[in-house]
């Protein structure tokens, strides 16, 4: 939220409590009573706070004069709360893992990789393997949140992540990898080397493409949990 005090912060963050247990949304008044604090205030947080796209106007409701607005919750506001979707996740994978041992767990995770890039191509440009096909995908990476980048030279072609939206999951599970490898070959149209991992150590994770008739190693197994050879 881009509150200038301490203060201001406060109140917003009890404004958006009082719209989260109150779903069909609430007037100004109703705010205003609610926090213990002025009309004038409440319009001057549901301002900044609509602005961040936190608060939105609802429907309007009939109260014998002039229609009263009323204001909601948007999802991204309801996302300001605290979420488990790191620990539901763990759950899942730990399921599965049970389910179908650990190379099955790979497996799966690499056929959700791919149908998710499958989806994305669509969105990329440039030929299969090409370097304007790389910078492609890590503009999509930099929007699923990896603070990625495209880089080319030697006669290589690599995208470097020097962040991990999984990384806790991929600390409990390095089978998590399996779905970026899978992700981006099918993106690519070229096999990954997943070269240097955060999770195993490195400082960045670095998946080189190569073109798929070259001689270089095939991309790496994650379910021997051996480290990469560091580039």
């Amino acid at each position: 939220m881009k509150a200038t005090t301490q203060t201001g912060t406060t109140t917003q963050q009890s404004l958006l409590r009082a719209l989260l247990h109150n779903k069909a949304g609430m007037t100004v008044e109703a705010l205003a009573q609610a926090l213990e604090i002025s009309r004038n205030a409440v319009r001057q947080h549901l301002t900044s706070l609509e602005r961040d796209g936190l608060v939105a106007r609802g429907k309007t409701r009939s109260s014998g004069g002039r229609p009263e607005q009323l204001y909601v919750l948007t999802g991204e506001g309801s996302e300001r709360f605290p979420r488990q979707y790191s620990w539901f996740s763990e759950l899942l994978l730990r399921l599965l893992q049970a389910q179908t041992g650990r190379a099955g767990l790979g497996e799966k995770l690499a056929e959700l990789g791919r149908s998710v890039g499958a989806s994305m191509t669509s969105r990329l440009s440039g030929e299969s393997g090409s370097e304007e096909r790389i910078a492609s995908i890590a503009a999509i990476m930099q929007e699923i949140g990896y603070d990625a980048v495209a880089k080319t030279g030697e006669g290589e072609k690599l995208i470097e992540a020097h962040n991990c939206v999984f990384h806790k999951l991929a600390a409990e599970c390095p089978e998590v990898c399996s779905f970026d490898i899978a992700l981006l070959s099918t993106c690519s149209g070229n096999r990954v080397e997943h070269s240097n991992c955060m999770v195993r150590g490195g400082d960045a994770c670095r998946f080189r493409f190569v073109p798929e008739d070259s001689p270089a190693t095939a991309k790496i197994a994650l379910s021997s949990n051996e480290p990469a050879e560091r580039s």
